[in-house]
């Protein structure tokens, strides 16, 4: 349509809409804001605390402890005790990840919306600011450089208008907008439209509102982002087959005790009550607090590091990354066009310095001063120093900011520049001439400075300036501007050629005024890659991890930048457009990604990214995803892991993403994996710690079932006291262990390595054994010694009140030596100093001394039913704790004799 036909398909006009039609849409149509994404209220995020397996098995042993509690005649106060003692753990585990998850998450919420909250709309003829939510179709919207699109708009009026449409499409050039009609097939590719979330670089213009809120693209891209399922992270998948198989085997092993007492003639409540202390002793009550609060260490590690954890799994998810899918632009580069080369009198001349800050230089930059002179007249934007917290930034088209930095290298000051030759004409950049042309005043007459594209300036010159002298534009000359401009394009720069001509009279349209011209030189830029970003991809490599790019730019540009940061080191990669990608069916995607080679995907849309990202997926890899726009929305959801952008991101790309980078550093990341395979290891750790003593508790029990001892050697809630008073701690310390040096010169974890593997299951069975003679030895050595018949011994009993508290001791003591020879694999635990971690120390010490608190201190004797301990009895347990550790080392030096086994896949993947 044409300007007029626009406004009165939406029944407007060009003084806007009457401020009470605008009330009336609004009540319509809503307010110009996307939709709140679908969050579960506090109490049903509180309530799915609940439902991890290990919850529910405690949950259940609470309620059955209930139950005989109400069975028996007279009434046992101690299964009162017990019930509640459990589903206070439950509660606390919930708590304890809520608080965890909530926090991190009102910490992601702080971060401050891309989306504008005012703009400059006419009402009623007047010109007025308002907020942004406050639009409706049909309102015309005043746009000026530097102003953020408040919704989707159709332009009725341009002057040199060209706005930047990377938050929606990735491509970072400016591209121009116009007001006549288009053949576009799409309204996004349409030269006549402007959306929501993008900006104006330069010029000026007015549009009328057509699409508000969901309706908008970003609306779209949020609707596919919302749609998009969270995945589980690699860990929660592992906890959940481990809560599986647990959780399985301590039902099984208890009804199998509570046959095997009914059998030997136990009363139904006592073997009921025995088989749930087994259940109890077989379930890891303090893991889920444990695993919770390990994964907040990492993630306030991660963001001493400046990156924003907003989930807790998904600290270990990155850890078990093996694919990096990432943007181009604002990710890898610094969203700044840099001028770096100029070929101007025949030569090269390199320019140093990156981004709008003018510190660098131009070599021989006395040969390039008049066609920087040239460029820098023939602009619009402005340089702005920094303010604040801000750098320098360019108001305006970046590729004019960049003339603009390149001139100020070269000792040109621009306001004084522009002052000394007034403009008095122009003619704004078209896209169908490619080329933008100002008229400018001098003292020795006036000149034309023109700039645009190379080809279409080359065709309207005469001339070129050489040596200082005027030469006719020979076939030969023009052949050398023509390899100097595809030497610079096939590095990916960004060429615009510049011109001048004298004039007498002014130029009456650009035909004119862009003839005849006098050919300067090119000059060469780029969006620079962020300087951390080589050493990030280079320790990426070395970790084993592949990095795919994923972006809206064009191919050379896409190409230039991979090689430049290191993601392209080879020959030619393999690349593939959005077009290229439609035409693949997902067997010929599925080649494509397997291809050893490397591959570069560009011009592709979200939903292209999403299709990359689930076909990754599905070959068994575990997908990060990077960005910063909302084109990258659905994938950075869709990932195993997103990482969005904090400073440059947009609220739709952050809300998606499962961390962000508050400094926008690809760097940032290679940190992050790293501190994500610490935390898997430690949890390995842990887990080691805390099942290794729960067979310790475990087999007390059996033994005295199967001699017929009437009793248990450990009551349930003892167990709950070594659980969560004496192992947490320590457990948690073990969660805190620094990454070791050589994490990131491993490859990625196999697919089929589990983290309930069963490497870790014999090393926990070889230490819970150990423990497990020290404990069955101490407590029947404590019932023989008293003299009684097995037949005879009643809880009140003082031997058997000694006897669990040995039995106790055993385990807390044993559980001390346990953490310091847990810490390391193979290397024994004195290469890594014994004291090296004082936050284990403390934490075992306070463990035991809580177990002396059980045993001495008499309210607490009448809890647990304990007794005092004799110092004899503490050398006892302390002697069988230095042997577990002797065992240990003991095994970890016959495994260092050993070569390591090999991993085949592991082996590939390095």
């Amino acid at each position: 349509m044409r300007p007029d036909e626009a406004l009165g398909a939406f029944d407007t006009s060009s003084r806007g809409l009457s401020s009470r039609e605008a009330d009336v849409r609004r009540g319509r149509d809503g307010p110009n804001e996307l939709p709140r994404p679908r969050r579960k209220g506090l109490g049903r995020r509180f309530m799915a605390q609940f439902t991890d397996l290990f919850a529910i098995v405690l949950i259940a042993a609470s309620a059955l402890t209930f139950l005989a509690y109400t069975l028996q005649d007279p009434h046992d106060a101690g299964n009162l005790q017990l019930a509640f003692a459990i589903l206070g753990v439950v509660i606390l585990n919930a708590v304890i990840g809520f608080v965890q998850e909530y926090s991190a998450e009102r910490t992601a919420q702080t971060l401050q919306a891309m989306v504008p909250h005012t703009c400059r709309v006419l009402r009623d003829g007047e010109r007025l600011e308002l907020p942004s939510g406050a639009l409706v179709p049909g309102d015309i919207v005043v746009l000026e450089a530097g102003d953020a699109v408040p919704a989707d708009c159709r332009v009725v009026e341009a002057h040199a208008l060209a706005v930047n449409n990377a938050p929606l499409t990735g491509e970072s050039s400016a591209v121009g907008r116009v007001s006549e009609p288009t053949g576009a097939a799409t309204a996004l590719d349409s030269r006549n439209c402007v959306f929501m979330g993008t900006t104006v670089v330069s010029g000026s213009g007015r549009a009328v509102v057509y699409a508000t809120g969901a309706a908008t693209e970003f609306g779209r891209i949020f609707r596919l982002t919302d749609a998009a399922p969270l995945q589980k992270t690699p860990l929660q998948r592992e906890v959940a087959v481990m809560a599986r198989r647990v959780s399985g085997l301590a039902v099984a092993i208890g009804a199998g005790m509570f046959v095997l007492r009914l059998e030997t003639g136990q009363p139904l409540v006592s073997a009921f009550v025995f088989a749930l202390g087994i259940m109890v002793a077989m379930v890891p009550e303090g893991l889920p607090a444990t695993l919770s609060v390990s994964l907040a260490i990492g993630v306030r590690r991660m963001a001493r590091r400046r990156a924003l954890v907003k989930r807790l799994l998904a600290v270990e998810a990155l850890g078990s990354t093996t694919v990096i899918c990432t943007d181009k632009t604002g990710t890898l580069t610094q969203a700044e066009m840099t001028v770096t080369r100029i070929w101007g009198d025949g030569t090269w001349h390199e320019v140093s310095g990156v981004g709008y800050a003018p510190v660098g230089e131009v070599a021989g930059r006395d040969a390039v001063r008049e066609l920087l002179r040239a460029a820098l007249l023939c602009t619009d934007a402005r340089l702005v120093p920094p303010s604040g917290a801000d750098g320098w930034r360019v108001l305006g088209d970046t590729t004019e900011g960049a003339l603009l930095v390149a001139a100020a290298k070269a000792g040109l000051d621009t306001s004084v520049e522009k002052e000394a030759a007034p403009r008095i004409g122009e003619f704004p950049f078209d896209p169908v001439r490619k080329l933008m042309s100002t008229v400018h005043r001098m003292p020795g007459g006036d000149v034309v400075c023109v700039k645009g594209a190379p080809q279409e300036l080359l065709v309207r010159c005469a001339h070129v300036r050489s040596d200082g002298a005027e030469l006719p534009l020979t076939d030969e000359l023009r052949r050398a501007v023509a390899d100097a401009n595809d030497s610079m394009a096939r590095r990916g720069l960004r060429v615009l050629g510049i011109a001048v001509r004298p004039v007498t009279t002014a130029p009456a349209d650009a035909a004119q005024a862009e003839s005849g011209l006098t050919f300067l030189g090119l000059v060469g830029m780029l969006d620079p890659p962020r300087p951390e970003v080589s050493e990030a991809v280079s320790a990426c490599r070395r970790a084993g991890i592949r990095i795919v790019m994923l972006t809206g730019d064009h191919p050379l540009t896409a190409e230039a930048i991979a090689r430049r940061v290191g993601i392209v080191t080879g020959p030619s990669p393999t690349v593939v457009t959005g077009a290229g990608l439609d035409a693949m069916d997902p067997p010929a995607l599925d080649a494509l990604l397997a291809a050893p080679g490397q591959v570069l995907l560009c011009r592709v849309s979200p939903e292209h990214k999403m299709r990359v990202v689930a076909a990754l997926q599905a070959r068994g890899e575990v997908v990060a995803v990077t960005g910063d726009g909302a084109n990258d929305a659905p994938a950075l959801k869709h990932a195993d892991i997103g990482v969005s952008m904090g400073a440059s991101g947009t609220d739709v790309a952050r809300e998606a993403s499962g961390m962000v980078l508050l400094d926008d550093s690809f760097a940032s990341i290679t940190a992050a994996v790293e501190l994500g395979r610490s935390v898997y290891r430690n949890i390995r750790k842990f887990l080691t710690y805390l099942f290794s003593h729960n067979i310790a508790e475990l087999a007390p029990i059996i033994a005295a079932a199967f001699v017929g001892f009437p009793l248990v050697p450990l009551t349930a809630v003892q167990i709950l006291a070594i659980d969560l008073g004496s192992d947490v701690l320590p457990a948690l310390a073990l969660g805190a262990e620094p990454p070791e040096p050589d994490t990131m010169d491993r490859p990625p974890r196999s697919r089929r390595e589990r983290l309930f593997s069963a490497e870790l299951v014999r090393r926990f069975l070889f230490l819970g054994t150990v423990m497990s003679v020290g404990v069955c030895t101490v407590f029947f050595w404590q019932v023989h010694s008293a003299g009684i018949p097995y037949d005879d011994f009643t809880a009140d009993d003082p031997a058997y009140r000694k006897a669990i508290t040995l039995t106790q001791a055993a385990i807390v003591v044993g559980q001390f030596f346990n953490a310091l020879a847990v810490r390391t694999d193979r290397q024994s635990v004195f290469t890594v100093g014994l004291f090296s971690n004082p936050r284990l120390l403390a934490a075992g010490c306070f463990g035991i001394g809580l177990m002396a608190a059980i045993s001495y201190t008499p309210w607490l004797q009448e809890v647990f039913h304990t007794a005092p301990l004799a110092p004899a009895d503490w050398a006892v347990v302390v002697g069988f704790g230095v042997l577990l550790l002797a065992a240990e080392e003991a095994r970890k030096w016959w495994v260092r004799r050993a070569p390591a086994p090999v991993d085949k896949e592991k082996e590939v993947a390095g």
